[in-house]
């Protein structure tokens, strides 16, 4: 006699043609959770039977959660901390705040998340970092430095201290910029058009498929991550998964994906510090060799095998 498997959805507010964060999560949960658990992703709840809910975004995903939760109860519900909802949507939109209290389960993406949560509802945090197969480290050309920066053209990634780094750095042809992102706000495609045109190291690549992206992540020397709010940045660890060393805004979804002391932090919007930074990538033979050697010791946090044990006993604990 076959033993049913429990069947998970998941409420991701971004379905495949997004190919954004929320999208990436939903997509490998739902890969690391076969064979033991059958899964479906849908961007809405419309009733249909399940046994697990795993709510991606406490307000976007608000109303399935919410009804999941009166039709169902909390039990078999988690609510997926995701991006802006944590650092900003659980402070000022209700239904955001009543997921939360409603939600048997709290999934956090890095270590700091669980501070940013109302005392009250802490004990039912955990983190799950998300995860990415390692992929070989490249042996990288002297003859320039190439930065790259992968994140869509809204004021959340905070593009404009990147391009701003661009025009003081129009100095050094020998440090290239690369930016990989699809246009969401159109001031935001001007200001990267416009600083294409101006400055020839600067070189706007638009969206590209995810596995294109890794492959540039790969090749670059280092990413530029200078986010205003993460929940836990995906590309983050894909570089880090890469061996390729990460310069990021110091928020407290970066440290919490890369540690309290890491030495490639620069204030949020202080695009004078992170020209800064890339120059000393360029000029300082041991600090590039530095920041690698602390991104490989949180390695071990992205590794696929252990997001995937870790999300599983998640499921089989609500399925319970």
């Amino acid at each position: 006699m076959s033993i049913k498997q429990p069947h998970v959805l998941i409420i991701s507010p971004a379905l495949a043609g997004a190919n954004n964060g929320n999208w990436q999560t939903a997509w490998r949960w739902q890969h690391l959770l076969r064979p033991l658990f059958r899964t479906t992703i849908a961007s809405q709840w419309q009733g249909e039977a399940a046994d697990v809910m795993l709510a991606l975004h406490a307000r976007k995903s608000a109303q399935s959660a919410l009804a999941w939760a009166q039709a169902k109860g909390p039990d078999q519900l988690a609510v997926v901390l995701t991006g802006t909802d944590l650092y900003r949507d659980i402070q000022t939109d209700p239904s955001a705040q009543r997921a939360l209290q409603l939600a048997g389960q709290l999934v956090l993406l890095q270590e700091r998340g669980p501070d940013a949560l109302p005392e009250a509802l802490r004990h039912k945090a955990q983190v799950i970092f998300q995860s990415a197969p390692r992929r070989a480290t490249l042996i990288k050309t002297s003859r320039h430095l190439r930065a790259l920066m992968v994140g869509h053209l809204r004021d959340e990634k905070d593009p404009l201290t990147y391009l701003r780094a661009a025009a003081r750095l129009a100095v050094r042809p020998d440090i290239l910029l690369d930016h990989i992102g699809d246009v969401l706000e159109p001031a935001l495609g001007q200001a990267a058009q416009l600083t294409a045109s101006r400055y020839p190291q600067y070189r706007w690549l638009g969206g590209l498929a995810h596995d294109q992206t890794r492959r540039h992540i790969q090749r670059a020397h280092v990413l530029v991550h200078p986010s205003k709010m993460e929940g836990g940045a995906q590309v983050i660890l894909e570089a880090v998964q890469s061996g390729t060393p990460v310069l990021a805004s110091r928020i407290e979804g970066n440290v919490g994906m890369l540690g309290p002391h890491y030495a490639g932090y620069f204030a949020l919007g202080d695009d004078a510090a992170l020209a800064a930074l890339l120059q000393r990538c360029r000029d300082d033979a041991d600090f590039l060799p530095l920041l690698r050697q602390q991104c490989a010791a949180r390695a071990p946090l992205f590794e696929p095998q252990r997001e995937q044990a870790l999300l599983r006993q998640l499921v089989a604990k609500l399925a319970a």
